[in-house]
């Protein structure tokens, strides 16, 4: 059996050929070329490209074509899925995936659980959490949830606390201005702006007593609520506590584009499951903890999430091939030795004992955090409705820009989005 070193090393030998191989037998047979989107770090693709390769072996007369997306993943699968040229299978994220399913785009996988793929060692109600209306339209990949990362020796130099699990908003942004002033470094901020992530949004909605979207896929917050949200970043802006406008414009909502990579911030507000991939691009050591909350009395606004999901699109032309490699990654032990906990902790429970005596230290930070937080977390939101996706690219992140650019007050923001979210989303 390869190791896990040995069979990185050979996904890696697949290169731009996209698993080419030249041996004998290949050319006796018509080949079954299978496509696989994604988007992420070159450690994921390692990992995912690892795990391709030895399905391959296992399956003679298979060919898997790895695909990696960038800024441009959702613009490119969308255009792919509209022309008729979807992959196979395509990775999504949570607040993306209800939308996808619910445009006819992924194929139900339902028929194909208990005997394609096996669900018998799953984590318990792991499949709720890939199923929209009834149908599971996705395989969850890993279990994360929120968390704030930070720069250990950005606070030791500082002399200053790093915050904790008990950090409040207002304590978080004094700390990101003292932050900030006590560093002194030009373009150089405690935290970059978050006023844009969506999925941050929530958790503060969910402190408050409120949700995003409502089980019936209409807006769960009110304009205030949104004027509130915006005014806290824009105040932080102004104050010098978060990364500037035109410097936090570049950032494409993943890690290679997100500030604290890109060596503009020390902090940033993100998921569990990607310490890794910051880890590896930092200069200095991280830790994580979780996001602020309002007040102890109150929700977390913590919960488990599936960190991503692999769907089967709804037009390819060999689902039960692409059921077989669902199951293959999500249930195989040297699958499971490959990929580790980049894409989260694992939701095989055979896989989660093979795979968590040999993590390394940072991830074990990660999986570590994930017990810590268990009696904080509430209960898993409704999916997000149809026409999510177009309500966060097309109005939720450009008017936390106009907010950040002085363009529209946080009044007026949060007056926008709520027509936005009551002209977009449709239930």
């Amino acid at each position: 059996m390869l190791d896990r070193r040995e069979t990185l090393r050979r996904g890696l030998m697949l290169g731009a050929t996209a698993f080419a191989q030249t041996a004998a037998f290949r050319a006796l047979a018509a080949e079954t070329v299978m496509r696989l989107y994604w988007w992420g770090t070159p450690g994921r693709s390692e990992r995912t490209l690892g795990v391709a390769r030895i399905f391959e072996d296992a399956n003679p007369g298979v060919r898997i074509n790895g695909e990696v997306g960038g800024g441009d993943y959702w613009s490119k699968l969308t255009t792919m899925i509209v022309g008729g040229n979807a992959p196979n299978i395509f990775q999504l994220e949570p607040g993306r995936f209800p939308d996808y399913s619910r445009r006819g785009a992924t194929l139900p996988l339902n028929d194909y659980l208990g005997k394609v793929i096996r669900t018998d060692q799953l984590v318990p109600g792991v499949l709720d959490l890939g199923t929209v209306d009834g149908k599971v339209t996705g395989m969850p990949l890993g279990l994360n949830s929120f968390a704030l990362l930070y720069e250990v020796d950005a606070f030791k130099q500082a002399g200053m606390a790093p915050p904790t699990a008990k950090t409040t908003w207002d304590e978080f942004s004094k700390l990101c201005v003292d932050l900030t002033k006590a560093m002194g470094k030009k373009n150089t901020w405690a935290v970059g702006n978050c006023a844009r992530y969506i999925q941050t949004f929530q958790v503060w909605l969910i402190q408050r007593g409120k949700l995003l979207f409502t089980a019936k896929g209409k807006p769960a917050f009110d304009a205030k609520d949104a004027a509130e949200w915006f005014a806290y970043w824009d105040a932080l802006a102004r104050t010098g506590g978060c990364a500037s406008a035109e410097v936090q414009a570049p950032d494409k909502g993943n890690v290679d584009t997100n500030q604290m990579a890109r060596g503009n911030a020390v902090m940033t507000l993100s998921y569990s499951n990607l310490l890794s991939a910051y880890q590896a691009i930092a200069k200095s050591p991280l830790e994580l903890t979780s996001l602020p909350i309002l007040k102890e009395s109150a929700p977390s606004g913590l919960f488990y999430r599936p960190a991503l999901h692999w769907s089967v699109a709804s037009t390819a032309k060999s689902p039960e091939l692409a059921a077989r490699f669902i199951d293959f990654f999500v249930n195989d032990i040297e699958a499971g030795r490959i990929l580790g906990v980049e894409r989260g902790a694992p939701i095989n429970l055979a896989v989660q004992k093979v795979v968590m005596p040999m993590l390394e230290a940072v991830e074990q930070k990660a999986v570590d955090y994930l017990n810590r937080i268990e009696g904080r977390v509430g209960s898993y939101p409704p999916p997000f409705p149809l026409g999510s996706s177009e309500f966060e690219e097309r109005s939720f992140r450009p008017i936390a820009d106009k907010v950040a650019f002085g363009q529209l007050s946080p009044a007026k923001a949060g007056e926008q989005l709520l027509a936005d979210a009551a002209r977009m989303l449709k239930t």
